[in-house]
Order: structure tokens, then C-alpha cells, then sequence
């Protein structure tokens, strides 16, 4: 902005300046037709230095052009025409003519109508220069990728306002290595790892469906409406959807999200060759789900995922949380959509037993215990101490803090209750888990994210 202000200040200047020369040369012409004699008139600044002597010289070219009428009277010599002429013509012998004083008037107003076109004009590019400069600023803004700024960024986050990008089978089936690399399995997909051109990893969840036959019109709308949904959901503790997939020839249905690399934390907290996390690290876990949830339920309308489990959330390098919704929807009746309420309360519940899971390190059910609600309701009634209910293999390296045991069992106390209308809502767990844990949303997130590189690789893909 400041360079057209700069350029719009100068052609002002230039504009008064060609005024004000176009003034001194009109007074300069006016006086040229004045005089009769050959002296010339200074123009500019010399003229208003030297305007007394210009004038002293005037008077004298008068007084000398009444004795020279005088004399040629006293000789009995008439008043010739061209003589009369020619001494109308001096500016101090007498009035200027009728047609002079219209000469004058004209060059007033032409003079006028200049400035007041130049004026115009400069005001006119100005404003120009002003809308250019805005759409200019505005476009740039829009294009520009600025990683994690609210979550996704630049041209994807564009995209995400109409649509996220559809991708094409042939560079997903490349990435993945003719879809050979399966990570994990839900209820109803599979999940693959794949590597972008660029180096970037993604995951391809992808529906067991191989026909068109066995995909209904209403599995295609809960497809889309999942596709819509997740769009949406713009979180850093969050698999972020970045593309989708559907082909004919052969069927194929997929969503592409981001890759964690390090693993479930099911893997982290019940698989002996996985790396065991500690006490700090599973409450940056815990807290990182939390704020995507709270995200999700302030959406508009609100996002309600699913499933939430252990083996649901994903560890980024620096052990951060990835929250995921990969499952696809089914068209049967026991799989519809639960309505908002019973979404929420059931996801309020799912929440309290992941927080036990990662308390205890025991799974939600085994043969050997049943279901965890009911091994733990004796350390949640105070029959049992509460230092005795966290994980093992965290007692055994360090104590857990019993203050923070006993926070966080309040929260599970609450989301479990056996009536669901007497259990928060899921922003009340969020209120009551940041009291409980006080983590902020920054040190829960990951700190290197490649999804902005992931982006522009999945754009220029969808593009071509």
C-alpha cells in the first residue's frame, strides 16, 4: 500500500505543478498581447520579484506615448487608425477591449477546468490503486500456507470449504504399494500405510466392498455424509481427512488421512514389545484427546466420532495424540447414525473407560477380569486404595501421583454413571479434565507435523 500511496502522492505533485505552469504561461500571454513595444515580460518567480520595475516601466512607456500624440497634434496630424490600434494595444494607455475581456474570461475557466481535471483524475487513480492493492492483499492471504495456523492451512483448507480433494485410485495404489502394506483393521475397513512422491506418509482406509452390487444407495450417502463430516474437523490432535477415493472400474471407496507413525496406544499400553509410556506422557495422551473432543462437540453442527477406544487413537513421533474416525458407514439399522443425544452420552461413557484404560494399563474386557467398569467400581467406591489401581509397570518405575489418580477418578465416576442423564455433557469433561490435568492445548499437540507438506503433495495430485 505504501508504494501506491508513494505513486499516487507523486502524480498529484506532478498535476499541481503542470496547473500552476499552465497559469504562468496564460498571465505571460495576456501581457504579451498587451505591450506593443518588443520588451519582454520576465515569467515565473522573476515576475513576482520584479513586479514594481515592470510597472515603473509601464509608466514610462505611457508618458512617452502622450507626448508623442501631442506633438504629432501640434503638427495637425489626425489620430490614424492603425495609430489608435496600436495604442489600444498598450496595456496603461486605456481599457481593454470587449474582446480581450472575453479573451480573458475563457483562458479563466479553461484554466479551471485543467485543475479540476488533473484534481480528478489523481483522486480517480488513487481510488483505482486502492481496490487494486485490496484484491491484490486479499488474494495473497488466501494463498498463502501458513502450517497449523487453525489446524489445516492454505490450499486445502480452500478446498475444504467446497469440498476435499477426490483423488485418483492409480496414485493411492502406488503410494501403497498395490495396497500391500496393511497397518490395522477396523470393523469395516482396512487400513493402509502409503508414501507420497514427496516422502510424505498417509493412511488409506479403504472399505472391504469390491462391488457396486454390495454397495447400496444408501451406503453411498452415508459414505458422502462421512466424507462431509470429517471435512469439518480441523484439529491438530486429530488424523485430519485429506482426500477421498471412489472408483467404478474396479470398486473402490477410501479416505486418506494423515500417518502416525508410532502406533496405537492399544499397542503401547497392552503389547509387550511396544514401548511403555509414562505417567507424563500418558496424561499429554489423554489431555490431547480431550481437546479434539471439545473441539469437535463446538462444531456447528457438532461432530460426534463413532468409536473411541485405545486402538482408535495414534502416537505422532513425540508421542502426541492422533484421535481417528476411520471406520466407514454400514447400511444396516444397527449401524445407523445414533441420534445427537445418544451420540454424545455414549461417547461421555467411552471416554470414562478410556480413562481407566490408561490409568490401569488393563483392557476395557478380558477373560481373565470381565469388564474393567466392574474391576475398577471397588477402587471407585474407596473399598480399595486408590494408589493400587494405576498400571503396574508405572508403579514400578516411579509412584503415580495419588492427587492426580483421585482428579482423574472423578472424572471417570461421573462419565460412567449408569444413568446417562446424569452424566456431563462432553464440554463438561472438558472443563473437568483441564482442571484435573493442567496441560494447555500447545503442549499437547505434535511438535513436527508434516500435514502442510502433505498438502501440497495431495493438491498437486488431485490436480493432475
Amino acid at each position: 500500500m505504501e508504494v501506491w500511496s508513494i505513486r499516487a502522492a507523486q502524480l498529484l505533485l506532478f498535476f499541481f505543478l503542470l496547473s500552476e505552469r499552465h497559469e504562468s504561461c496564460a498571465a505571460l500571454g495576456e501581457e504579451g498581447r498587451a505591450m506593443s513595444f518588443r520588451e519582454e515580460r520576465p515569467s515565473g518567480w522573476l515576475w513576482n520579484l520584479g513586479q514594481k520595475k515592470v510597472f515603473s516601466a509601464a509608466a514610462t512607456r505611457t508618458i512617452r506615448s502622450t507626448t508623442l500624440r501631442q506633438l504629432l497634434q501640434a503638427r495637425g496630424l489626425q489620430e490614424s487608425a492603425p495609430s489608435s490600434k496600436a495604442t489600444d494595444q498598450h496595456p496603461m494607455s486605456s481599457p481593454p477591449s470587449h474582446s480581450q475581456a472575453e479573451t480573458n474570461d475563457s483562458s479563466s475557466v479553461l484554466h479551471w477546468v485543467i485543475y479540476a481535471l488533473c484534481v480528478s483524475g489523481a483522486l480517480g487513480l488513487v481510488i483505482i490503486a486502492s481496490v487494486v492493492y485490496l484484491l491484490v492483499s486479499r488474494r495473497k492471504k488466501d494463498n498463502t500456507v501458513n502450517p497449523w495456523a487453525t489446524g489445516l492451512s492454505g490450499q486445502l483448507r480452500k478446498a475444504f470449504v467446497t469440498g476435499v480433494p477426490s483423488l485418483g485410485r492409480a496414485e493411492l495404489e502406488a503410494a501403497c504399494e498395490n495396497f500391500s502394506n496393511v497397518i490395522g483393521t477396523v470393523s469395516d475397513s482396512a487400513l493402509y500405510k502409503g508414501t507420497l512422491s514427496s516422502g510424505v506418509e498417509i493412511a488409506v482406509a479403504s472399505s472391504p466392498v469390491k462391488s457396486a452390487k454390495e454397495w447400496s444407495d444408501r451406503s453411498e450417502e452415508q459414505f458422502r455424509n462421512k466424507i462431509s463430516e470429517l471435512s469439518k474437523v480441523n484439529h491438530k490432535n486429530f488424523m485430519n481427512l485429506l482426500g477421498y477415493c471412489t472408483c467404478d472400474d474396479p470398486f473402490t471407496r477410501m479416505m486418506v488421512f494423515e500417518y502416525a507413525p508410532c502406533g496405537s496406544l492399544f499397542e503401547h499400553l497392552h503389547v509387550r514389545e511396544a514401548e511403555h509410556l509414562d505417567w507424563p506422557t500418558r496424561l499429554r495422551i489423554i489431555m490431547g484427546v480431550t481437546y479434539c473432543l471439545e473441539h469437535m462437540n463446538q462444531l456447528d453442527p457438532p461432530v460426534t466420532p463413532r468409536t473411541l477406544n485405545s486402538s482408535s487413537i495414534y502416537l505422532t513421533e513425540d508421542y502426541a495424540a492422533k484421535f481417528s474416525d476411520t471406520e466407514f458407514w454400514k447400511d444396516d439399522e444397527a449401524d445407523a447414525a445414533p441420534t445427537r443425544s445418544a451420540g454424545q452420552d455414549s461417547i461421555v461413557y467411552k471416554f470414562g473407560i478410556l480413562l481407566l484404560e490408561v490409568i490401569s494399563g488393563r483392557l476395557p474386557f478380558s477373560e481373565d477380569h470381565g469388564l474393567l467398569v466392574l474391576w475398577a467400581s471397588s477402587y471407585l467406591d474407596g473399598k480399595r486404595p486408590i494408589g493400587s489401581m494405576a498400571d503396574p509397570v508405572l508403579r514400578a518405575s516411579s509412584p503415580v501421583p495419588e492427587e492426580d489418580l483421585a482428579a482423574l477418578c472423578d472424572v471417570v465416576r461421573l462419565c460412567i454413571n449408569r444413568e446417562a442423564a446424569k452424566r456431563p455433557s462432553m464440554a463438561e469433561v472438558a472443563g473437568l479434565m483441564k482442571g484435573a490435568v493442567r496441560l494447555s492445548p500447545e503442549q499437547t499437540t505434535p511438535r513436527n507435523n508434516p500435514l502442510w507438506w502433505a498438502e501440497l503433495e495431495i493438491m498437486s495430485t488431485a490436480s493432475t
